[in-house]
C-alpha cells in the first residue's frame, strides 16, 4: 500500500515537472513568434488605440503591383531558362501539413528581386517550391506531393508536382517555368494550361488572385494567432480588449 501511495506521489510529480516545462517552452514560442504583433498591442494599448490592432487596413501594396513583381520574376526566369515553381494561396488558408515538407520559412513581401534570388540554381532552395499567401512568401524549398497521372516526357518533375498540390487542393494555383524549355504554365485543380506567354499568365492572375490581395491584417501574425484559438480563443481576445481600451481611455480622462 505505501509502495503504491509512493509511485502516486512520484508519477503525479513527474507529470507536474513535465507540464511546467511544457507551459514555459510554449510561453517562450509564443514571445518569439509574435514578437512584433506584441510590441504594436503594447505601444497601442498605452495610446488608447488598441482596437486599431484588429482592423484590417489596405495592403501598402496595390495589387497590381504584387502581380507586377510576380510576373516580371516569372519572366525573366523563362528567358533565362531557370526552372521554378510557385504555390499560390487563392482562397481561404492552406493547411502547409499537405506539402511533403514545409521548407524554409521566409515571410517576406513578394518582388522580383527575391524570387529571382531563391530560385537561383546555386542556392540551397532553388528545387523546391515557393509558397505565397497574399502579398508575402511565406516558405521556399517546400517539397510538393508528386500526380500520379502519366505525364508526356516533355513534362519534369515540377509539373507532376504543381499537378500533385492542385489536386489535392483546390485554393490554390501553382506556377511552373521550364528549367529545359524556359516555357510558363500554370496548374489548377489538377488541370494544366501551357504554354503561356507573361502577359495571358497576368490575365489569369488577375482574375484569379487580385481578389486575395487587395488587403491584409495590420498584424500578419494575428491572423495565425487566429487560426490557432479559434472563434471561441478570439471573442474572447476581442472582449478583453475592448475592456482594456476603454479602462485606457477612462484613465486618460
Amino acid at each position: 500500500m505505501l509502495a503504491a501511495v509512493i509511485s502516486e506521489k512520484l508519477q503525479f510529480s513527474l507529470l507536474q515537472f513535465v507540464l511546467e516545462k511544457l507551459v514555459l517552452g510554449a510561453a517562450v514560442a509564443m514571445a518569439v513568434i509574435f514578437q512584433g504583433e506584441f510590441r504594436r498591442f503594447l505601444e497601442l494599448l498605452g495610446q488608447g488605440k488598441i482596437l486599431q490592432f484588429f482592423k484590417r487596413k489596405p495592403s501598402s501594396i496595390k495589387t497590381n503591383n504584387v502581380i507586377d513583381e510576380l510576373v516580371e520574376a516569372v519572366r525573366e526566369l523563362s528567358q533565362n531558362r531557370t526552372g521554378a515553381l510557385i504555390v499560390i494561396e487563392t482562397s481561404g488558408s492552406i493547411d502547409m501539413r499537405v506539402f511533403v515538407d514545409q521548407g524554409v520559412p521566409i515571410d517576406g513581401e513578394i518582388s522580383k528581386a527575391l524570387l529571382q534570388t531563391i530560385f537561383q540554381p546555386k542556392t540551397l532552395l532553388h528545387d523546391g517550391a515557393v509558397f505565397i499567401r497574399g502579398t508575402r512568401i511565406i516558405s521556399a524549398g517546400v517539397i510538393l506531393p508528386l500526380s500520379d497521372k502519366t505525364f508526356s516526357r516533355q513534362l519534369g518533375t515540377r509539373h507532376r508536382a504543381a499537378m500533385g498540390i492542385t489536386e489535392s487542393v483546390d485554393q490554390c494555383l501553382c506556377i511552373i517555368v521550364s528549367e529545359e524549355t524556359g516555357s510558363i504554365s500554370l496548374a489548377e485543380k489538377g488541370v494544366l494550361d501551357r504554354p503561356l506567354t507573361s502577359s495571358k499568365l497576368k490575365e489569369l492572375l488577375d482574375k484569379k488572385f487580385a481578389l486575395l490581395v487587395k488587403g491584409e491584417s495590420v498584424a500578419p501574425g494575428w491572423g495565425l494567432l487566429s487560426r490557432i484559438i479559434g472563434p471561441e480563443g478570439r471573442r474572447f481576445l476581442q472582449t478583453t480588449v475592448r475592456t482594456l481600451s476603454s479602462n485606457s481611455s477612462e484613465e486618460k480622462k
